[in-house]
């Protein structure tokens, strides 16, 4: 049986002028078999739904310093779900408040991974998340 490998995109949304991580989580990724996006820094939503389109991208990895995951997630979803990107699942890591987490998989965000999440764990639950969409 062959595997296609995993398409993520990598997005660093808004004014967080911070990639260091996302840059370092991209790697591992890389390194655990699937193909990463890095869109770089002060991304829209509407330019990294408008990439996650032209990439085919299996899931959307968001990077998120400045506290701001919760506005920002929730219009990436409407907007994905207004556009009937109803395949692409979306995680999200960086500076995220254990008691967020929930709210974040309420609106749909399919991963929530926090700062200090360890990269196995990053990598088995973006194979997870793919996978159940298949």
């Amino acid at each position: 049986m062959v595997h296609k490998k995993i398409r993520i995109l990598i997005a660093k949304p808004g004014l967080d002028g911070h990639d260091k991580g996302a840059k370092i989580v991209a790697l591992a990724l890389r390194d655990a078999g699937m193909e990463v996006i890095y869109t770089g820094l002060h991304q829209q939503i509407e330019q990294i739904i408008n990439t996650a389109v032209q990439e085919s991208v299996d899931i959307i990895g968001l990077s998120i310093m400045s506290g701001a995951h919760m506005p920002i997630c929730k219009k990436l979803i409407k907007d994905m779900q207004a556009q009937r990107l109803d395949d692409v699942k979306v995680a999200v890591g960086g500076v995220i408040p254990f008691q967020d987490i929930a709210g974040l998989k309420a609106i749909g965000i399919a991963g929530v991974y926090p700062g200090g999440t360890p990269f196995e764990e990053i990598i088995e639950g973006i194979q997870n998340i793919v996978s159940e969409k298949t």
